[in-house]
């Protein structure tokens, strides 16, 4: 095949089509030459063209074929020394993704030939492999980048009115049996109506999907029957992954995930992606060469200084991408941008940000990473939000990001766990996880909104097993029940697992109504994970990341219908009224020209709550008076905000307690609209006095509403 060769640009990366021709950039600092090969089809077992990349400008080789346009397929050969000890392991044996590539063709194919070394050999990677990878690699694909995006804008909804929903494309749709066989688990099913219907009826206003990025399954999964079904374990930074399109045209996966993105946009719902930057699947010196080991291993990875055959490793993966390096930022950065421009997402999820963060071998809070973004005019605008932590040495960061960033609250979940299970715990820290965690973002001009508040995650219990399991039940993971974490803050209300029990049962849809309704009264902003409103189990598995099937698929015939509809009533008690919501700090102080509190605590005979008091591990009880006419802000047209002032009644006690109603100055008459223990929500049932005794139940919690007029011009 002749094909014609122009120089081509250094820039951009990545292989870009004009509408005549395709321009291949490909940075490789250390490399002595690189080899673009092309292939016909996905069938082929090596390439149909071999070019000589003889451009280079400054680290980046580069050349122009006019004749190419999308749908081609290809990827890069890179020569260089193979010399594992001193941190390089070129190989032009293996076929290499372009760390750019906007599409990836499939999946691995898992053989010997994936592997830079000599697989077996006793000197292990020090051994050169000259076994071909090209029949087992996927190719990276060339895309046409125009779409008509029909005039689409992000939502831009403010943190404090956001309900975020955690939800993998496979699990949340791959069981529904009104959305079209033939696309569910796509990205296709999260853009059909029935997907976006119910995420409307429920009340989120922003989806967070796993990851999407195009990744691997490792070999040892697949050799035992499991995969990689969570997705963190990212080789297409540019990439949505292949495995979530409905359709088997090259390249239609990113044409699915921009129609997706349009439908949630035109229903006013956001997506956030979770990313993760802090690690490839490439792993240890004893894993594959998939793509950016092979292009330039010493400027991708942190190396061990003392022997640069090793990986620094703060991911437990096998390997840490070197954020210090600017062609490792560039990268970065250059996805980022690329998923809000071209694929117009409105945020980010950061796996393990803290070893983002990571000048040498400890953890700057600002640090270069942070310092590009902050100065970024597009990433700066989105939704940023960090898992603040790694597994390395000061790796647990929460509370300690920069300004402009929101943290998953680690303390928040664990804290709401320990109340609702009866663990002794200090209950003045309830109180600051309740109302936003000031004593973690306030210091710092940070706001509420700084913490996305969450009682599960994908990583972890779902919540109907948070209250039916005390422990991890991971034998399906075939690593003898050793993986997941052991210590869950869990509590199986007197039975581990499935049970007859019909008091037991009551109990926990009534745990489970607790944390939903501690979870969206709480300042901040919450986090939803896909299934927990309809009591989803992963029966008692709490690492299921290489499941997937039933165990990890949301089974919607099994929906509890009467918990979806509590959680639906809660979600719009919280979007109605703003004193769920603020976007400022509570004072505790007299409101000017009121006299009132625009927050106060009390014990259960109605006096207020002193130093002493938050001082008591046994106290489980207290009640919180919300002021309505205290949230100094103002609506769009300078209009002051008022709502309705409520009171609420957390009683983590095992028995029933009576509690007086504060003075009359709080509040004259108060109508009880939710009560956990009579699964009610927003229905008027009795009026109580101020003065007057009520009586609550046994783990349970009962709101109580007091109207006033909703706005006020100022």
């Amino acid at each position: 095949m002749n094909i014609t060769v122009y120089p081509g640009n250094p820039y951009p990366l990545g292989a870009t089509w004009d509408g005549e021709g395709v321009n291949f950039a490909l940075y490789a600092d250390c490399a002595t030459g690189v080899e673009l090969c092309l292939f016909n089809s996905t069938e082929d077992e090596t390439e149909s063209v071999k070019v000589k990349m003889t451009e280079r400008t400054h680290q980046v080789w580069h050349v122009y074929l006019p004749e190419i346009k999308p749908g081609q397929l290809y990827g890069y050969r890179v020569h260089g020394p193979y010399d594992p000890q001193n941190g390089f392991r070129f190989n032009p044996n293996k076929l290499l993704i372009d760390p750019y590539a906007k599409a990836i063709s499939g999946t691995i194919n898992w053989h010997d030939s994936m592997f830079g070394y000599e697989v077996g050999h006793p000197d292990e990677d020090l051994k050169m492999s000259t076994l071909d990878s090209a029949p087992f690699i996927p190719c990276s694909v060339v895309i046409d980048p125009n779409y008509d995006w029909e005039g689409d804008k992000l939502p831009k909804i403010p943190y404090h009115k956001s309900i975020i929903y955690e939800a993998h494309v496979k699990g949340f749709t791959k069981m529904h049996p009104d959305i079209p066989e033939e696309i569910r688990g796509t990205y296709a099913a999260i853009a059909h109506p029935v997907t976006i219907g119910y995420l409307k009826d429920l009340g989120i206003t922003a989806i967070e999907l796993m990851p999407v990025h195009h990744f691997i399954t490792d070999r040892h999964l697949e050799e035992k029957g499991l995969t990689n079904y969570w997705g963190y374990n990212s080789i297409g930074y540019f990439a949505p992954d292949v495995r979530y399109t409905s359709s088997g045209t090259l390249g239609q996966q990113v044409v699915e995930f921009k129609n997706m993105v349009k439908e949630l946009h035109r229903a006013g719902i956001e997506v956030i992606l979770d990313v993760v930057y802090n690690h490839t699947g490439e792993g240890n010196h004893m894993g594959p060469t998939l793509s950016f080991r092979g292009v330039d291993n010493t400027s991708y990875y942190r190396l061990v200084e003392e022997d640069k055959r090793f990986y620094m490793d703060y991911t437990g993966t096998g390997n840490t991408l070197n954020a210090m390096m600017p062609p490792v930022l560039r990268l970065i950065m250059d996805s980022l941008r690329y998923w809000i421009l071209e694929m117009h997402v409105d945020g980010f999820r950061f796996d393990l940000a803290a070893t983002l963060a990571r000048e040498l071998h400890e953890v700057d809070r600002l640090g270069s990473f942070f310092d590009i973004i902050h100065q970024d005019p597009v990433i700066s605008q989105v939704k940023l939000i960090a898992e603040p932590w790694d597994i390395g040495e000061g790796g647990y960061l929460v509370g300690k990001f920069p300004p402009g960033w929101a943290e998953w609250n680690g303390k928040y979940r664990d804290c709401i766990r320990d109340y609702w299970r009866g663990a002794d715990s200090v209950l003045g820290e309830f109180a600051e996880r309740f109302t936003g965690s000031s004593d973690l973002y306030r210091d710092d001009y940070r706001r509420p909104t700084a913490s996305i508040n969450f009682i599960t995650a994908h990583d972890g219990f779902t919540l109907h097993d948070l209250v039916s399991y005390n422990h991890k039940h991971n034998e399906a993971n075939g690593e003898d029940n050793n993986d997941g974490e052991s210590h869950n803050r869990s509590w199986n209300c007197g039975a581990e697992g499935p049970t007859n029990d019909k008091e037991i049962n009551q109990l926990r849809q009534q745990q489970k109504r607790n944390f939903l309704t501690t979870l969206f009264l709480s300042q901040g902003v919450p986090m939803l994970v896909a299934g927990d409103e309809i009591s989803r189990t992963q029966q008692g598995n709490n690492n299921a990341y290489c499941q997937d099937n039933e165990i990890s698929w949301i089974n919607w015939l099994n929906a509890d219908k009467e918990l979806l509809e509590f959680t639906r009533k809660l979600i719009s008690l919280r979007r109605n009224h703003p004193v769920f919501c603020r976007r400022r700090w509570f004072q505790g102080q007299p409101i000017k020209g009121i006299g009132v509190e625009d927050i106060n605590w009390f014990l259960p005979d109605g006096s207020e709550m002193n130093e002493e008091h938050w001082r008591h591990d046994h106290v489980k009880s207290l009640g919180v008076f919300l002021n309505g006419r205290g949230l100094h802000s103002v609506g769009p047209k300078g209009e002051q905000i008022i709502d309705d002032s409520f009171y609420v009644i957390f009683n983590a006690h095992h028995e029933p307690l009576d509690y007086t109603m504060p003075e009359a100055k709080y509040g004259t008459q108060w109508t009880r609209i939710l009560d956990t223990c009579q699964n009610q929500v927003d229905e008027d049932t009795d009026t109580i006095g101020a003065g007057e005794r009520v009586t609550i139940a046994g783990r349970s919690v009962v709101l109580l509403h007091h109207p006033v007029a909703q706005l006020v011009e100022g």
